[in-house]
């Protein structure tokens, strides 16, 4: 996009898997990954992504999420929700990045990086309305706003326990290098495969 040309964009398909609440060895897998984030060097780098994505997030009136997460998961560790969910926060923390995981199927037609009108609508997850600022940026599908980067994520396309292709989006706002986001993805992924018996279509960054 010409008015975010820093901006870094990927994507991770990862078809055929099953959802579950807890996985058996899921816990110590999260563990694993928990120890490595834990490190002091790799922690302050993560700490270092996060205030950048909340300095950006500041630009348009928002409050970013991530720091908020990662202290709470430094201190307590990976939440348990499910499989789909809880691989979408290994992938944050563990890269220090922003990730969305959705219901691939639930999209219509392409995927478009844009800048948003004044006013433009999303309905977002949880019912909750997203009303764009000038400037921010969205992901469009064919119909409509399915997400607003600094606002989140919209209801058409989330995850549910039918959800069998899982499309992981995440996004590197100016000022994070590319790489996180496929180190973010991967995570995601290998989790997805080991313990949802996904296949994994592809990891793009752009």
């Amino acid at each position: 996009m010409a008015a975010y040309p820093d901006l870094g964009f990927g994507l991770a398909l990862i078809s055929g898997c099953r959802d579950a609440e807890n996985p058996p060895g899921f816990d110590q897998y999260k563990r694993k990954l928990l120890r490595k984030m834990r490190k002091r060097e790799t922690l302050a780098q993560i700490s270092e992504r996060i205030e950048t994505y909340a300095g950006f997030f500041q630009q348009f009136g928002f409050g970013c999420p991530l720091a908020k997460h990662l202290k709470r998961t430094t201190n307590s560790g990976f939440p348990r929700y499910s499989l789909f969910v809880d691989a979408h926060f290994m992938a944050e923390m563990c890269a220090g990045i922003l990730v969305a995981v959705t219901d691939l199927n639930k999209f219509e037609g392409n995927l478009t990086l844009d800048v948003a009108d004044e006013n433009e609508t999303c309905a977002g997850m949880g019912g909750r309305e997203f009303v764009t600022k000038k400037g921010e940026i969205v992901l469009r599908d064919d119909q409509e706003i399915v997400c607003v980067l600094c606002q989140g994520a919209d209801e058409k396309t989330r995850v549910n326990p039918a959800t069998e292709d899982v499309l992981f989006y995440a996004y590197a706002v100016p000022g994070i290098d590319r790489s996180h986001l496929k180190k973010g993805l991967t995570v995601a992924a290998d989790a997805m495969v080991a313990f949802g018996g996904g296949n994994i279509e592809y990891i793009d960054v752009y």
